[in-house]
């Protein structure tokens, strides 16, 4: 099949996806990729961890405990692996990525996320384009299932409609990979969020307005592991000022953490 037709075909599976995306600013894809696409990730994801990891910056691999390989709990700026740089530019990612947002796409670089059993840390509230700083926002983050999530090991949660209210307060966080959280996270918005159990190979996809947290993986034995791709609407600007801002406080708060800078 074509790179083009698939395109095509995708395209319009996913337009059904967008009534519900723009709803809710979330929207759920079972089986976003079959068994054999989930198997070429997953062997190129242990692949990277095993010859990339150990001679990235820190601030490129964060650790629950460095001294604890199995604690790896986030990777970012993946695309200096060529296998990552090309998979940025996936045709099923960028079609259902479009049809969303409803204009061509310019995907950021990989990321994959972990909680690994028996590290008792949450993911604070907050919303992506917090951090992305983009005008309009017109940005979705696809968060692949590498396992089985649901509440005991720390699915998604989303607060339903979130992304038509506008930005929240977000202020300094403790929480490592997240410098900045929501502080005024209120009883309706515990009322209002909808857990996300996911299966190896699910994905979900959601506004980068949209309000979302995650509990800690209280499971002694599962990760919880993950892989993201951000895409942009072409029309977004970056406010070079917020930015600037936020990679500020991302950088105090590695330096808090002792991490190596990238240079």
């Amino acid at each position: 099949m074509s790179t083009t037709h698939l395109r095509e075909t995708n395209a319009m599976t996913f337009t059904a996806a967008k009534a519900d995306y723009d709803k809710h600013g979330f929207v759920i894809l079972r089986q976003f990729l079959n068994s054999e696409e989930l198997a070429e990730l997953r062997e190129n994801l242990e692949r990277y961890i095993r010859d990339v990891v150990p001679g990235l910056p820190d601030a490129d691999a964060f650790y629950q405990d460095r001294a604890r390989p199995e604690t790896l709990k986030q990777m970012q700026r993946m695309g200096c692996d060529e296998y990552f740089l090309n998979y940025a530019q996936h045709p099923k990612w960028h079609a259902l990525a479009e049809a969303l947002v409803g204009e061509p796409v310019i995907c950021d670089q990989p990321e994959w996320f972990n909680k690994p059993p028996g590290t008792n840390h949450v993911t604070p509230p907050h919303q992506d384009n917090f951090y992305f700083c983009l005008k309009p926002s017109n940005v979705v983050t696809i968060w692949l299932a590498l396992d089985a999530t649901d509440a005991e090991n720390g699915c998604l949660r989303y607060v339903d409609g979130s992304h038509l209210q506008g930005y929240r307060t977000h202020a300094k966080s403790k929480i490592l990979g997240f410098s900045q959280g929501i502080v005024d996270y209120r009883p309706d918005d515990f009322t209002r969020e909808v857990p996300v159990p996911l299966q190896p190979g699910d994905a979900v996809a959601h506004h980068g307005m949209t309000i979302h947290r995650a509990d800690a993986n209280m499971s002694s034995t599962r990760h919880r592991r993950s892989f993201a791709l951000v895409l942009k609407g072409q029309s977004c600007t970056r406010d070079e000022a917020a930015y600037e801002r936020y990679m500020q406080s991302a950088q105090a708060q590695h330096q808090e953490f002792g991490l190596v800078q990238k240079p």
